[in-house]
């Protein structure tokens, strides 16, 4: 998967799901003091700070404006040596993939090794109810595979490992400091709470709702509330909301948005400028 599969989605994508209140990302900014997003077309990329040290939680597509985004929020791409990958799809390691830019070169990354027999060629990622094989993701950056349950470092920053297959086969969720959970594309939020995520591109829809229940059942257990953050529909604290529909499916075929004319596929970031991410604030949360 290179470049080519980045630009195919900002082409065709857009079509096929304008009009359907599917992807909300947040705009680039930050969402409290240690949480900054960047808004590439319909995802977020997020990156973490404490006490100096700042690591990056996926690396979204091949996109052209990582580099000028990155200057809004005053991160040094140099600052940046440690990225947590959710999974590899295009829209999650584009930045890192061969034929970008390069900008995260000499970053090491962790992701599951479950997820790495992507990488590798073992199996392949398939889409629209496996009807669709995409093509392989080439990526030469060093990796640290993980396993469930391991807990990561980053100069004090704690990072627990959870997989929760079912989108892919790998797909891991990321606590930091129990206070911030990243949740890639495991959580959908609509404005009636969290569904377990597209139905059309995951690899196994029972097995994605049963690792979303889990999920609940180990972030609740903890006595914890932590920042819910989705890579495509905002964030919320709000764990009622959060889980409100985690035994059901979003089929992105059901969600009408109410103005069929309105730019529900996200392509459109003419919201999303410098002027805005330094004078709005936090972000508000996404429900």
């Amino acid at each position: 998967m290179t470049k080519k599969a980045s630009d195919f989605q900002i082409k065709y994508m857009a079509k096929m799901y304008r009009g359907k209140e599917i992807f909300k990302p947040l705009n680039t900014g930050w969402i409290d003091e240690n949480v900054a997003c960047i808004r590439e077309y319909v995802a977020n990329i997020f990156f973490y700070r404490k006490e100096g040290k700042t690591i990056m939680i996926d690396a979204g597509y091949n996109y052209p404006k990582v580099a000028e985004k990155m200057e809004w929020l005053e991160i040094d791409p140099e600052e940046v040596s440690d990225i947590l990958i959710t999974h590899q799809d295009t829209d999650h390691v584009g930045a890192v993939e061969d034929d970008s830019d390069g900008l995260f070169s000499h970053c090491k990354l962790y992701l599951s090794e479950i997820e790495n027999r992507y990488l590798t060629g073992e199996v392949r990622r398939r889409v629209a109810y496996k009807l669709y094989k995409l093509p392989m993701v080439t990526i030469n950056n060093e990796k640290v595979l993980l396993k469930d349950g391991n807990i990561l470092d980053f100069d004090g920053i704690k990072v627990e490992c959870i997989l929760v297959p079912g989108h892919t086969w790998g797909h891991m969720v990321y606590l930091i400091d129990d206070e911030y959970l990243f949740t890639g594309d495991t959580i959908w939020f609509g404005s009636d709470g969290g569904y377990s995520f597209l139905s059309p591109l995951a690899e196994d829809n029972k097995l994605s709702l049963k690792s979303l229940k889990k999920l609940e059942e180990k972030i609740r257990s903890k006595n914890i509330n932590p920042l819910v953050i989705t890579g495509h529909t905002g964030w919320s604290q709000d764990l009622d909301f959060v889980f409100a529909h985690c035994d059901k499916k979003c089929s992105p075929f059901s969600r009408r948005a109410p103005d069929p004319d309105a730019p529900y596929d996200a392509y459109d970031e003419s919201d999303d400028t410098k002027e805005n991410t330094r004078n709005s604030g936090f972000l508000k949360a996404k429900h």
